[in-house]
């Protein structure tokens, strides 16, 4: 796809943009995120984006606790070991997740801008699975060399593939492909609320010349 080779380079440098003013911002702020995962074919996409969008908002403090050593209550795995970490290694959780935001921002703008072009549901959802399978260095980004080779063996025992399941894998789970490019642009909120974050996805918009320069709003 034309673009591609460039994208993992593109995310670093959004990030590295993106990183110092979000990180200064303590703002609590209820963002509506659900919706701009629910786009139709052939939606006008021509929704202005007026606030900042396509990545991190902080909604709350990192905890100061000290690591948890008791059971853990959330059903979600990265959240306990979220909780077991020192404030110092949630700071870097936090900023791991951040940049895995910015990923999901620069698919929904890939997104919006085929739909525009008129491609289909399926080359969509394949490009955004094949995004995010590209972005392993953001995905795993703060995984120890073992974390890593256990991923991939469970992945190529499960799917054939060290990255994950392709996208024919996932369009026989979901049955559609917009839910396979629902899915590939999904962000926990379980893991993004123990991290103080939520994610703000960017509306479709027809001008997109840059990536949106992200700021907390008040």
């Amino acid at each position: 796809m034309p673009g591609m080779t460039s994208f993992a380079s593109r995310l670093r440098g959004f990030t590295r943009r993106a990183l110092p003013v979000v990180l200064a911002a303590q703002l609590a702020l209820v963002l509506p995120g659900a919706a701009a995962h629910a786009l139709q074919p052939g939606a006008a996409c021509a929704v202005a984006v007026a606030d900042t969008c396509g990545g991190s908002v902080v909604v709350a403090p990192l905890s100061e606790d000290p690591p948890s050593e008791g059971p853990c209550t959330s059903p979600e795995a990265v959240v306990c070991a979220i909780r077991a970490e020192t404030p110092e290694q949630r700071e870097e959780s936090r900023r791991i997740r951040m940049q895995y935001h910015a990923l999901l921002g620069e698919m929904d703008r890939t997104a919006c801008r085929m739909r525009q072009d008129g491609r289909s549901e399926e080359e969509i959802a394949r490009t955004l699975v094949q995004m995010r399978n590209d972005a392993k260095d953001v995905t795993r980004a703060g995984m120890s060399p073992e974390e890593v080779r256990r991923l991939e063996e469970r992945n190529m025992k499960k799917y054939g593939n060290p990255l994950g399941p392709t996208a024919d894998q996932l369009h026989a789970k979901y049955g559609s492909w917009q839910e396979v490019s629902a899915a590939a642009t999904r962000s926990n909120q379980l893991v993004d609320r123990e991290l103080g974050l939520e994610y703000r996805a960017c509306p479709c918009s027809l001008d997109w010349e840059e990536e949106p320069a992200l700021t907390t709003a008040a």
